[in-house]
């Protein structure tokens, strides 16, 4: 297993801070130092034991370090990238963990400019509704998928790097092109958190909410459950891979439509064709996941 030196995360919420409690537990790293905008923020993250250290500035956090993983929303990315540019060494690899890829690489490249081979995009593949320091697990990406989507600029050794850090918090690699990867994540998780924001919002906008909400039960909170996911950032997710996921929203409304045709036809032959269709699809894909991967 790859041993590092210093590891600087900035932003240790779910994804950055289960980054750093996934190293420490494997051994793999002799330091965390953490860097963000909410010194509270921090301040917490050091106290459950994610970082070792806070950083003072990008100067700080960057003298000596063999890796750097943002893990902000994507909207942040640009100035963040900016920011640690003039402190970046020619031995320092950067890497996100931000679920929209083709912005995040154009964002690079604007910021870093003659460095970009340094930084490595990717995204891993794992996560919850939960957000903060309090959320981060040691264990969040065992077992799961990273998808890296790796520049022509980088080297070899820069992708080993992030690659060996992932592995180390027990996920298994996969390789995608930027664009490929957006497209997918628009139908798969971008869409879905959309539809739970928009179920929920839609409720609570009518005259009868308080009635709604109180018979509601486990069918509706198992489909809006990531609608208690961080607003901010879905917000930069939604707008970040929008041509993509406005692609997925009229294949779906389309699909609502086929729908609606059948209810209104009373067509329940129709009906129990599509939702036997749907069932045995789910049981197919859910039969494929690894035995520890959540639903």
């Amino acid at each position: 297993m790859a041993h590092f030196g210093k590891i600087v995360v900035c932003g240790v919420g779910l994804i950055g801070g289960s980054f750093a409690l996934g190293l420490k537990a494997a051994g793999a790293v002799a330091e965390i130092v953490g860097l963000g905008r909410n010194r509270a923020t921090l301040e917490e993250a050091r106290r459950l034991g994610i970082i070792d250290r806070i950083a003072a500035d990008w100067a700080d956090a960057l003298a000596g370090a063999e890796l750097v993983l943002l893990g902000m929303p994507v909207g942040q990315m640009p100035a963040v990238l900016q920011a640690l540019l003039p402190h970046l060494g020619p031995d320092t690899v950067v890497t996100d963990g931000g679920s929209t890829k083709a912005d995040v690489v154009s964002a690079a490249r604007w910021a870093l400019g003659e460095k970009i081979g340094q930084f490595v995009p990717g995204h891993p593949i794992a996560g919850a509704e939960k957000s903060g320091p309090m959320a981060a697990q040691a264990d969040l990406y065992r077992d799961r998928r990273v998808v890296l989507t790796p520049l022509a600029e980088n080297s070899p050794l820069a992708v080993s790097r992030v690659q060996q850090a992932w592995e180390a918090c027990g996920a298994t690699i996969e390789q995608l092109d930027a664009e490929t990867h957006d497209r997918i994540f628009a139908a798969v998780s971008h869409l879905p958190h959309l539809l739970a924001y928009a179920l929920v919002h839609e409720f609570a906008e009518r005259e009868n909410s308080g009635q709604l909400f109180g018979f509601a039960a486990g069918g509706f909170r198992d489909f809006t459950r990531i609608a208690g996911s961080h607003p901010e950032m879905w917000r930069d997710i939604c707008v970040a891979n929008r041509a993509a996921l406005i692609t997925e929203l009229d294949a779906y409304m389309a699909e609502l439509l086929r729908i609606r045709v059948k209810l209104a036809s009373a067509d329940g032959n129709g009906l129990a064709a599509l939702f036997d269709a749907a069932r045995r699809a789910r049981a197919d894909w859910l039969a494929g996941l690894p035995p520890t991967a959540e639903e």
